[in-house]
């Protein structure tokens, strides 16, 4: 049977620490780049979705126009 020396484990309890933070540091690297990628994504979104409203509007109102178009030539006749 071995006996571990408090300097051994205070070594082992370092190298898991170590490994523990590496691992940790990789997870908020990725974590950044993801939440990145999501603001990106979010801020197209959003461009995109104005770009309809404005176009739904457009649409809206020409649909409007041509209603009124026929009523006006309806009570013309």
């Amino acid at each position: 049977m071995t006996q571990t020396t408090p300097q051994s484990i205070t070594e082992q309890e370092l190298r898991k620490l170590e490994v523990r933070l590496e691992e940790l540091v990789g997870t908020i690297e990725r974590l950044k780049e993801e939440n990145r990628s999501l603001r990106h994504q979010q801020d197209s979104l959003v461009s995109e979705r104005a770009g309809l409203i404005e176009k739904n509007e457009m649409a809206r109102n020409r649909v409007e126009a041509m209603i009124n178009r026929l009523k006006a030539m309806e009570q013309g006749v």
